[in-house]
């Protein structure tokens, strides 16, 4: 077989490869994935209230540590994916990973040696009946069990977004054009829409195996959908486009970081074309193009200084010495991300509590749909699904065209407008929230209900929905323009990790979450107690205000740092010629200038990818 055939054989199986046409594996597992975890999630409140008999505010401080500790991984996961075992073995490790978690949680419901009997007479108190309450060994079993899903979804969740924009951005990174034609997807967008879909189904059908049913089935069904959902993802492995992995981006950060402290007393040049440049060096992390100098930070363009002692003999650059300006950059990209993403782990704590206390709240009130029927407690969350759902259909569909229209962006508006919206509405969310538990505490005032915690106070759940509702809606705008920001805005080489960064504000969100509940227990215990089991002798509306007031406080700060953030400078080299790519660095084995006259510089917001922009094949 000649060489132009064999080149032929590689590029068809290419064109092959990616495309639309692997989303149904890609999704499929996530939505299997989601639907396992948020079918334990949702009701795992209930779970270690009604079954392990643990305190109220033990258990909700157990479920933010397991949220955070789940949300913690990813860095891990996408460190790994990042440096060697690339995106699709870290998403198929992890989900074995969270199925042997899933399985054992499973067998911790069915075995009744696994849980404590049911309430008799002992030592705590859970909804006005003195129950036995989990041994250390039960309680062991099941938080082994967590920690397995824990592990897996530190492979799945960094993994799975990045592996899916992967599919349709080899080689050729696409933008908007200017069409105006019918509203179209992006990516991120249905990605989510896909994410809510899951959760819709599991806070339904599976909360409701839950309550109805027995935890045995309700984990089962579970754990049986993430078994589809490994079976699914391993099933596409020959239509996918699998990106290798660039090396350690932890490395190359550090490498910058040594090679500018021991170069600090030497001076930067003015023009950033002496800086050293090495395009055949940089080539495996800047596919679609390299990143340019910015006049920011400019501590670490010393690095890219040349010293005596910088290049080797054989005029190579020694990595601890001496980086690229690309690698400079890389660092220069994630420090000015952070202060943006440091705004989401407040947002994450004031939301911590959706999957505790409003869920203990709604199972106080009374919850009759029809004269036989009752929505289940944790089954209140369909209505943040539903608002999610209904909200990302109407963006892209209806509001992003007449935004587009006012403001000129192709999106409508900047994933970091996107963002502050979202904060905006949540804040709003938390406030609805305060005033319906303010409500609902006078209710059982008026009712002599304050020492009955286990009676029904005479107010319908459905007050809650407009709390749940304008979350959902936050959502929409808050998750999707996180994600966007952090993929379009991390530098190639390191997107995995920059989805890690998503779910590690949620860890950090979580764990601020335990000690934000923590806190406020202790400082008003004996004098009016906040939080305490007994929820209509408690003040939780009070602890709805404090959150707010951290929220509008977020969001001054939020507002602050999106003014002050510079977006990364990219040169594009999809549309550069061969003899143009040659002309944009001279001598790139050591310092020399960099010629942007051939290159398509992008100093703005990156757009996101769109599913219409994909070619079918």
């Amino acid at each position: 077989m000649s060489e132009e055939e064999s080149n032929d054989d590689a590029g068809e199986q290419m064109r092959q490869q990616g495309g639309i046409k692997t989303m149904p594996f890609i999704l499929a597992n996530d939505f299997c994935d989601r639907f396992a975890t948020i079918g334990f999630n949702a009701n795992l409140i209930t779970y270690l209230t009604a079954e392990m008999h643990l305190p109220l505010v033990e258990a909700s401080n157990t479920l933010t540590n397991f949220h955070g500790a789940a949300n913690l991984t990813p860095i891990v996961g996408g460190l790994i994916a990042d440096s060697f075992a690339g995106r699709f073995w870290t998403i198929a490790a992890g989900s074995v990973a969270y199925q042997l978690g899933m399985v054992g949680l499973t067998v911790s419901a069915l075995i009744p040696g696994l849980r404590p009997p049911p309430c008799s007479g002992e030592a705590v108190t859970v909804g006005g009946q003195a129950c036995q309450r989990a041994t250390p060994w039960q309680l062991l079993v099941l938080y082994l069990s967590l920690l397995c899903t824990s592990v897996g979804t530190g492979g799945t969740r960094p993994c799975v977004m990045a592996f899916g924009a992967d599919q349709f951005e080899l080689g050729k990174p696409r933008r908007w054009r200017g069409e105006t034609g019918a509203p179209r997807w992006s990516f991120f967008n249905l990605y989510f829409f896909g994410v809510e879909l899951a959760k819709l189904v599991a806070v339904t059908a599976v909360v409701y195996i839950q309550e109805n049913v027995g935890w045995g089935w309700g984990l089962g069904v579970p754990t049986i959908a993430m078994l589809a959902a490994v079976t699914a993802f391993v099933a596409g492995y020959p239509l996918y486009v699998k990106m290798a992995p660039g090396g350690s981006p932890l490395t190359r950060l550090a490498q910058v970081a040594v090679a500018a402290f021991r170069k600090r007393n030497v001076a930067v040049p003015d023009d950033p074309g002496l800086l050293y440049d090495d395009e055949e060096l940089d080539a495996g992390v800047s596919t679609t193009g390299r990143l340019l100098h910015t006049n920011q930070l400019t501590f670490f363009d010393r690095a890219a200084v040349v010293t005596d002692g910088d290049v080797e003999g054989g005029g190579g650059a020694r990595p601890w010495r001496l980086s690229t300006v690309h690698r400079v950059e890389e660092l220069k990209s994630i420090i000015r991300m952070l202060p943006i993403w440091g705004a989401g782990i407040l947002l994450v704590t004031s939301a911590s509590h959706n999957h505790s206390f409003t869920i203990q709240q709604a199972r106080t009130m009374d919850r009759r749909v029809t004269a036989s029927l009752e929505i289940p407690p944790a089954s209140m969350l369909i209505f943040s699904n539903v608002a999610m759902l209904a909200t990302l259909a109407l963006y892209d569909r209806a509001l992003v065209p007449r935004l587009r229209r006012l403001t000129g962006l192709p999106a409508g508006i900047t994933h970091l407008q996107r963002t502050g919206v979202g904060l905006a509405i949540s804040t709003a969310s938390n406030a609805v929230a305060a005033v319906v538990e303010g409500r609902r505490r006078r209710t059982a005032a008026s009712h002599g209900l304050l020492d009955k915690p286990g009676a029904t106070v005479p107010m319908s759940v459905f007050w809650m929905a407009p709390q749940y509702a304008i979350h959902g809606a936050a959502d929409a705008f808050m998750d999707v323009g996180r994600m966007e920001f952090l993929y379009d805005q991390a530098p190639e080489g390191m997107r995995s990790t920059a989805a890690a960064l998503y779910w590690l504000t949620m860890s950090a969100g979580s764990y601020m979450g335990t000690l934000l509940v923590t806190a406020v227990h202790e400082r008003t215990r004996g004098k009016g107690e906040w939080l305490q089991d007994n929820l209509n002798r408690g003040r939780l509306d009070r602890y709805y205000w404090l959150v707010v007031t951290l929220q509008v406080i977020n969001v001054v700060y939020f507002v602050v740092c999106a003014k002050l953030y510079t977006p990364k400078k990219l040169e594009t080299v999809d549309e550069v010629s061969t003899g143009e790519k040659n002309d944009i660095v001279d001598d790139h084995k050591s310092a020399g200038k960099r010629d942007e006259k051939g290159s398509d510089v992008k100093d703005v917001e990156l757009q996101p990818l769109l599913i219409s922009d994909v070619t079918l094949t």
